[in-house]
């Protein structure tokens, strides 16, 4: 194994030694949780009778013995989402697969799925951050029971995996292994939906054109195949050892996808307390993990929405990070892959040149990424440079290729795209932000322009098709942070100012709202904090004002007083009634920034560790 780099040496070090407190304390939590043994051997008869009742009498006759582990399975099985459609029909094949090995499964509950493409640029938008946060609370009361000796979680998508993990490390002394369902195959190319988009920006096509190849590209059961949010999770999950190796980019319907889903079932079902291979989360997910998945996201151009959920999951861990730690870690990271919207090919692309198992082995040969970790697979990180094939019908796992089936989509550390990762951390005046880099030009990295300040993103829109926006600018969007709003995804911004970009012109975007995996062409420096609405800078930038947004020496400037001023006025509450965002009045209240998280519960380990 190679040496470490000594940057993730450094970086890796103070993250131990800032989190000693706060992951001591869930060690303690977690260690406890487990010598109790098997929870079910602690309920009542009538506890355990509830629990079994709607069971088969084979199952029952097994819970009541309790010498066989018991799976719980917190599902986010919806058949809206295309990504999470397939997850309907695993809980049988779990339940079978499970049998083989003498073991039992019950759905222990249901998450919330929601779905951002369909809530972009709309009000239900205003509630997906804060779905994470309600998807991990779920995930505790699914495992709440007390009757399961392991577990698994079924999602894929942008918050959803996030907010299963969230809940699933606070049942950190069981096995735990998360499964996807899969990329759906490749529909219309990337190129040329961002092609018809960008026409309909400007008015050039009709609204049957767009939905045309809309409908192409988000064609059938699956996950959407841009590198976004959800991708983005499953590269993590590998990345840190939550997964069957090689389970995130095999395509749902396939006798593959089953191998993978019941493979996944009988090894947690042999990892519990109960067996030999004792192998609980909280073993697995540790200061190196979360490292790796840092550095896996940087190689690869993930998702911005990462500088918020990988700082809520780590936390619920025990580990403290911040954007200072992906900074320094995207210095000594190479961009090995490109895959829109940092390329034009898609995550089945990807797969096909080599993928994740490519990726990992050329990292871990590098010393970028941690090898010496604990997986649900066993010791060691090299259980990850495989990809899994069918041999006589049965699942196996072979080396994954040497070299790149296509060097367009897939590099080795030795030609990357770029010598360091696609997130950079920006700090100045302003306050602090990020940005995605990896699919902006270099030409477009530096942008000083004068500031035009829109209240909402349908402000912004009703300028551009005015033609009033046909010059040099920064779009500044404030007011879009967590408490103000929930913090929305602003994709509608993206077509009109990419428009504006090929006619020659230097935008840019800032905000303290999101963008996302899917975060374009156009810099955008997204997530500033503070946010206006706790007295950011950011909502005091009057129009006119010279903001630089520079992305590769990490500045956020403007030549502006802002100190001097007040907060512009601005009506956060017309943006907090309807579809449901009334509900949701506790969760602004309670939210940390961006930074932090964008938390809306607090853990109560680091007042443990104080306190002794």
């Amino acid at each position: 194994m190679a040496k470490l780099n000594d940057n993730v040496v450094r970086v890796t070090d103070r993250i131990r030694e800032r989190s000693a407190k706060t992951r001591a304390a869930y060690m303690r939590q977690m260690h406890a949780a487990a010598s109790e043994g098997p929870h079910r051997s602690l309920v009542s008869c009538g506890n355990l009778a509830h629990a079994a009742a709607a069971c088969g009498p084979a199952d029952k006759k097994a819970l009541a013995k309790g010498d066989g582990p018991n799976i719980g399975i917190v599902t986010a099985y919806n058949d809206m989402l295309s990504a999470h459609q397939p997850l309907g029909a695993y809980p049988d094949i779990i339940k079978e697969a499970l049998s083989e090995v003498g073991a039992t499964a019950q759905v222990a509950g249901g998450v919330p799925a929601m779905c951002d493409g369909v809530t972009q640029g709309q009000p239900g938008m205003d509630l997906s951050l804060f779905s994470r946060d309600v998807i991990a609370l779920a995930t505790a009361v699914s495992l709440s029971h007390n009757v399961f000796d392991g577990a698994l979680m079924l999602g894929v998508c942008d918050k959803i995996v996030p907010g299963l993990f969230i809940g699933a490390a606070r049942f950190g002394h069981l096995p735990i292994l998360f499964l996807p369902a899969g990329p759906m195959k490749s529909g219309m190319t990337n190129d040329e939906k961002a092609r018809i988009r960008q026409l309909y920006a400007e008015g050039k096509v009709d609204r049957d054109e767009l939905l045309r190849a809309e409908s192409e590209s988000y064609h059938s059961p699956g996950t959407c195949t841009f590198y976004g949010t959800a991708n983005s999770n499953q590269m993590m999950m590998e990345a840190m050892g939550l997964h069957i190796p090689g389970s995130a980019f095999v395509n749902p319907g396939t006798p593959l996808r089953e191998a993978i889903v019941k493979e996944t079932a009988r090894r947690v079902g042999t990892i519990t307390a109960l067996g030999d291979e004792y192998t609980p989360f909280c073993d697995v997910i540790n200061e190196n993990a979360i490292v790796n998945a840092m550095v896996g996201l940087h190689a690869t151009g993930g998702s911005t929405n990462h500088l918020i959920h990988l700082v809520a999951m780590a936390r619920a861990c025990g580990v403290v990070i911040g954007w200072d730690d992906f900074s320094d870690l995207s210095d000594v990271t190479p961009l090995l892959s490109r895959i829109y919207p940092n390329g034009s090919a898609d995550v089945n692309h990807f797969h096909a040149a080599g993928g994740l198992g490519f990726i990992i082995r050329e990292l871990i040969d590098a010393g970028i990424m941690h090898g010496d970790v604990k997986t649900v697979i066993g010791e060691g990180l090299s259980h990850y440079v495989v990809e899994p094939h069918l041999k006589s019908d049965a699942l196996a796992w072979r080396v994954s290729p040497a070299l790149s089936g296509n060097e367009e989509v897939l590099r080795s550390v030795d030609r990357p795209f770029s010598e360091s990762g696609g997130l950079q951390l920006l700090t100045g005046n302003i306050g602090r932000a990020c940005i995605k880099v990896s699919a902006v030009k270099p030409e477009n990295r530096l942008v000083e322009a004068p500031a035009i300040v829109f209240s909402s993103q349908q402000n912004m829109m009703d300028r551009f098709k005015a033609g009033e926006l046909n010059k040099d600018f920064v779009a500044v969007v404030p007011f879009q942070g967590p408490k103000a709003n929930g913090m929305p995804e602003l994709h509608r911004l993206t077509p009109p100012l990419g428009v504006l970009q090929d006619k020659g012109f230097k935008v840019a975007l800032l905000t303290d709202g999101r963008m996302s995996g899917a975060s374009g062409k156009v810099p955008a420096a997204i997530h500033v904090t503070p946010e206006a609405l706790c007295g950011g800078m950011i909502g005091k930038i009057r129009d006119g004002d010279v903001i630089c947004i520079d992305a590769e020496a990490g500045v956020l400037e403007t030549d502006a007083d802002l100190e001097s001023r007040e907060t512009r006025l601005h009506d956060v509450a017309s943006e907090r009634w309807g579809s449901g965002r009334e509900l949701f009045a506790g969760f602004r209240s309670l939210v940390g920034g961006a930074e932090a998280g964008a938390m809306t519960f607090e853990l109560d380990e680091r007042s443990e560790a104080e306190n002794g």
